[in-house]
């Protein structure tokens, strides 16, 4: 029996040893690219109601700039693009268990968020902005002491606020909603008296929604986007922009960001 054991221990042992090398081995060896080359698919999260970046239309499709570009990428990579709505206030838990393979939505780069994952080169500028109904007396930020201002979980504009300490602490409540249309929709109720918002979602909801919103020349803040990957998936990364690269380069870019945006306001390879 007392040999069976010491047989038994030793055989883990050795398959522990296996075990940890496989381990050392995959850390070492960037398989993102291949991997998504087998599997023949990548998996793309979303926030579904970020528009003009990504959002369902009337029938229910999810479409928009980031998704435009995305489906064009890949489309050149030879592989499937799936889109995967996700809760934004969880997105880089969903990226590092593996639900999807990049955040490709108006996903604004920071260094905290750095410290975490990777990021391709900026692919559009952007800024925090304040917006107001159009009959509101508030025109500037010193004009909403005491006043509640909303907002999306999760988003850069939280940050953009946690910046701003003191404009932060003269307001009356900051509200936190689950996407910025819906804070939106409650700022033309009268529920809250401002939103901090992406300029370019700003513009698009202004554009396509008609409603009396006008955007405050002060802003908290300029920033850019860029797509995310886990940490460790520099050759997935790459590979992405260097198809963004190419995409810039014979004009699909600006055909796109024309379309989406109004005008060729792209930054990838200038």
């Amino acid at each position: 029996m007392k040999k069976i054991v010491i047989a038994l221990l030793c055989a883990l042992i050795a398959a522990g040893t296996v075990f940890a090398g496989g381990k050392k081995d995959a850390a070492g060896t960037d398989n993102s690219l291949q991997s998504i080359m087998n599997r023949k698919k990548l998996i793309m999260g979303l926030d579904d109601s970020f528009p003009p970046m990504g959002f369902r239309n009337d029938n229910n499709e999810i479409v928009g700039y980031d998704v435009d570009l995305a489906k064009e990428a890949v489309k050149r990579m030879g592989v499937e693009l799936v889109l995967q709505p996700i809760d934004w206030n969880a997105k880089e838990q969903e990226l590092n268990t593996g639900e999807i393979d990049c955040i490709w939505n108006g996903f604004t780069i920071t260094d905290e968020r750095k410290k975490n994952l990777l990021f391709t080169p900026p692919y559009l500028k952007n800024a925090q902005v304040i917006v107001v109904k159009g009959n509101s007396p508030v025109n500037t930020l010193k004009d909403l002491t005491g006043k509640t201002a909303g907002t999306q979980a999760g988003s850069a504009s939280v940050e953009a606020l946690d910046d701003a300490p003191e404009f932060k602490a003269s307001l009356r409540q900051v509200v936190e909603y689950k996407d910025f249309l819906t804070a939106l929709m409650d700022l033309d109720v009268g529920g809250i008296d401002a939103v901090v918002i992406d300029l370019v979602v700003a513009n698009d909801n202004i554009n396509r929604s008609g409603k009396n919103f006008r955007i405050l020349n002060e802003r908290l803040g300029e920033e850019e986007f860029g797509v995310g990957f886990r940490k460790n998936d520099r050759a997935l990364a790459d590979r992405v922009w260097a198809v963004l690269l190419d995409m810039a380069k014979d004009g699909t870019v600006a055909k796109i960001a024309t379309q989406w945006l109004g005008a060729d306001i792209s930054i990838i390879g200038k």
